[in-house]
């Protein structure tokens, strides 16, 4: 842990932390559920998440992760006030906003890019409080203390990614620029009535005769060659659950050519730690024998959860639009059979809308050191969000409904 600092607020003392242990877990949780949203935004803010991604070595310094978390503790009681997981990058891999230009034109011009600080969850593109705060003077002390940090190491930028509004409210105030990307997110919401969808038929029937057709098509295929499939959730799901689905996980990465952010022990504390807050869906061949398994987080361990959040998946044997039935057909069917109102399908993915998940604006903010590098990316930007608007307009047309549904301005 860092020195105390002398802040500009005589009520807090500033601390930089380099070890997430050194923040105490209660202390941070409470403020996560303090949040707008804090108490169903998933397990990725959770100090059990955050530390596992450390502690199992997928986001330390070593991996371009270098933890430098910042916190307010107040000075009449000692109290954690406000805090935020701030990392010194050296790459920009793992955070699904993507300023590789950025960081080229930086380099073209002899400027320094990395290292830079980002505000993030790592390897995780869901939205969700970012700039842990009590109140909205405690989150502008936080962002006043990120943007003092930042010009002191001489970093050339911080990125608050992902964040809910009134983490983009406080990053506002201060100048930041907006940044507006499309992820694709399902509502459990009939676009003609409006209500929940009464089951999977329902559902179906929602949709446009084509779209309708081919997740049939998709589904039979995987029932003829025999493939089942189980859902378990939370401590349903065994230590060897976590080690097969792993093991399917790292393999698909292999054989797509990446290396995989995560590991086992990563997956083995998020599940012990949190394990309400996971489900599992294993397919199995004919045989019996299990061949693929994915990863559905959610968004808080009650019966019916608000959300879920389709995260990861891996396959042993190939079985035609196995991934489709895994990672889609199935999950959408839990949530409706749970009273779940939104399954976010993560970054990208326009094949996504023929699932019936529709393109969501989430936004981040930015803070560039250098001011030529700041007025040329401002003008990108906007330039950008309206670029935005119109594939977003031109994706609406392509709705999969047979009456096409409003979809929510954010992604909260």
């Amino acid at each position: 842990m860092d020195a105390p600092t002398s802040p500009e607020n005589a009520d807090y003392v500033t601390r930089v932390v380099h070890d997430p242990r050194d923040v105490p877990a209660n202390a941070w949780n409470m403020l996560v559920r303090a949040q707008p949203d804090g108490q169903t935004c998933g397990p990725f803010m959770r100090h059990e998440y955050l530390t596992a991604l450390h502690d199992s070595g997928c986001a330390t310094a070593a991996t371009g992760w270098a933890p430098h978390w910042m916190t307010l503790w107040s000075r009449a009681d000692a109290r954690l006030v406000a805090a935020a997981p701030l990392y010194a990058k050296t790459h920009s891999y793992g955070e699904y906003v993507f300023d590789w230009a950025w960081a080229d034109a930086h380099h073209r011009h002899g400027v320094r890019y990395y290292p830079k600080g980002v505000v993030a969850v790592p390897f995780t593109p869901v939205a969700g409080p970012r700039l842990l705060a009590q109140d909205a003077p405690t989150r502008a002390a936080l962002v006043r203390a990120l943007l003092r940090y930042a010009r002191a190491r001489g970093w050339s930028s911080v990125h608050v990614l992902l964040g809910t509004p009134a983490d983009l409210a406080a990053a506002d105030a201060f100048g930041l620029l907006a940044r507006e990307t499309v992820q694709f997110h399902w509502h459990n919401r009939h676009p003609a009535r409006g209500t929940a969808f009464a089951d999977w038929d329902d559902f179906l029937a929602s949709l446009s005769q084509d779209k309708r057709k081919k997740i049939r098509q998709e589904r039979r295929k995987v029932a003829e060659a025999g493939v089942t499939i189980e859902a378990r959730r939370g401590p349903a799901i065994t230590a060897d659950d976590w080690a097969f689905f792993t093991r399917c996980y790292m393999q698909t990465y292999w054989e797509h050519g990446n290396p995989p952010y995560l590991n086992e022990g990563f997956f083995r504390a998020a599940g012990r730690d949190l394990p309400g807050q996971w489900l599992m869906f294993i397919a199995r061949d004919a045989a019996g024998a299990r061949i693929a398994a994915s990863l559905v987080a959610l968004s808080d361990d009650s019966a019916r959860p608000a959300a879920a959040y389709g995260r990861y998946w891996g396959a042993l044997a190939r079985v035609d639009c196995l991934h489709f039935e895994v990672c889609y057909h199935q999950p959408l069917a839990w949530c409706i059979a749970h009273g779940v109102q939104r399954f976010e399908g993560g970054a990208q993915g326009e094949h996504k809308m023929a699932r019936a998940l529709l393109p969501a604006v989430v936004h981040s903010r930015h803070w560039l050191a250098h001011p030529a590098f700041a007025e040329a990316i401002a003008d990108y930007l906007a330039r950008e969000r309206a670029a935005t608007g119109d594939y977003r307009a031109a994706l609406q047309a392509r709705s999969p409904f047979r009456q096409a549904p409003c979809a929510p301005d954010s992604a909260r």
